[in-house]
């Protein structure tokens, strides 16, 4: 299988560089500076063990990639760009002789964080997969992705969306396993991906304030909240414990030299000014489904709303200190009380 990894940043550069270096077909799709910075030079991924230059080929869309039938479609950009993304790979051709559009005929596989990413992919792709991504790494600069995970760069559940797990997805894992992966076939991604994004919750604290002392009890309210919610909506996940002990000894973080270990995706999309950040499908989850069954989750509206206004604003990460954002949240939700907005 050869494997077309659509977005090549802190995600997708450690998974296709870690693929390309064990000898698997890879293509690194990525766009501006950082395609130009890989045609020119690689990509520059550096690990713990230390630093690799590997000519990875690039493109910049399907327009420079000629498809084959088998071809993995592996999106790995924030759920904010898949959709566009989405539509543009899947009207692409496969010009294998057999004819049809990599839409129906190509595996497509989410490397994403959040959950709705599957379902957006299902309206254009007959084969969709989920992969749930326990992977520390970090994109700033162009052409160079930082993996910090070690032994293993990371721990990655896959399997079919929306339930079971096939031959792609068996032959993935085992492809992932070999390249420096503890990766695992799974019939039930998605209750992989809830919990998940119970983690992720506190992305948007972590942008917010840094990584300073004080952002723990923020961390485990709106953590509190993601899961009364997801309990009152019925949807299974996996325990914290659950996933510390498949996890086990297999990933934890390591140091690289010169490269102190800095925030979580949503701190990055800050610190690049990207305008944009993923609260909106991460808080933004957890605020949906509780407006479906009834239950509050104010902490997470008002990190939604915040994190996306500082992306848009371009406020650099650790603009707040824990106590203001504190703060903030308890405003808004005595504002919310005395106008009557909560129910459930």
């Amino acid at each position: 299988m050869r494997y077309i990894v659509i977005g090549a940043g802190a995600i997708g550069g450690t998974i296709g560089g870690r693929l390309f270096e064990s000898g698997h077909e890879v293509v690194l799709v990525a766009r501006g500076a950082h395609h130009d910075a890989m045609r020119a030079d690689g990509l520059r991924l550096t690990t713990p063990e230390g630093t690799v230059t590997l000519p990875v080929p690039v493109a910049r869309g399907p327009q420079d990639v000629t498809l084959r039938g088998d071809d993995v479609l592996v999106l790995a950009v924030k759920t904010q760009d898949s959709l566009a993304l989405l539509d543009e790979w899947a009207r692409a051709p496969v010009a294998d002789g057999e004819g049809g559009t990599a839409g129906e005929r190509l595996p497509l596989v989410c490397a994403q964080n959040a959950v709705e990413n599957e379902r957006l992919a299902l309206r254009r792709f007959a084969r969709v997969y989920g992969m749930c991504l326990w992977l520390p790494a970090t994109h700033l600069d162009p052409g160079h992705v930082i993996a910090y995970g070690t032994p293993k760069s990371g721990m990655l559940h896959l399997g079919r969306y929306p339930g079971g797990a096939d031959e792609v997805a068996g032959q993935f894992a085992a492809d992932l396993d070999k390249s420096s992966f503890a990766a695992f076939a799974v019939p039930d991604v998605m209750r992989w991906k809830y919990a998940k994004l119970l983690g992720n919750l506190g992305n948007a604290v972590d942008a917010l304030c840094g990584r300073v002392p004080g952002i723990d009890k923020l961390v485990e309210r709106v953590a509190a909240e993601g899961r009364a919610v997801l309990d009152a909506a019925g949807i299974p996940y996996a325990t914290a414990e659950e996933e510390r002990a498949r996890r086990g000894d297999l990933v934890g973080y390591g140091r690289v030299e010169g490269a102190a270990r800095s925030g979580g995706s949503s701190w990055q999309s800050l610190a690049k000014g990207s305008g944009s950040i993923e609260a909106d499908y991460l808080n933004g989850e957890i605020v949906l489904l509780g407006r479906l069954h009834g239950v509050p989750a104010p902490a997470n509206e008002v990190l939604r709303r915040l994190a996306g206004q500082y992306a848009r604003e371009h406020r650099p990460p650790g603009s707040l200190t824990p106590d203001e954002l504190t703060r903030l949240v308890e405003d808004d939700l005595s504002r919310t009380l005395r106008t009557g907005g909560l129910s459930g």
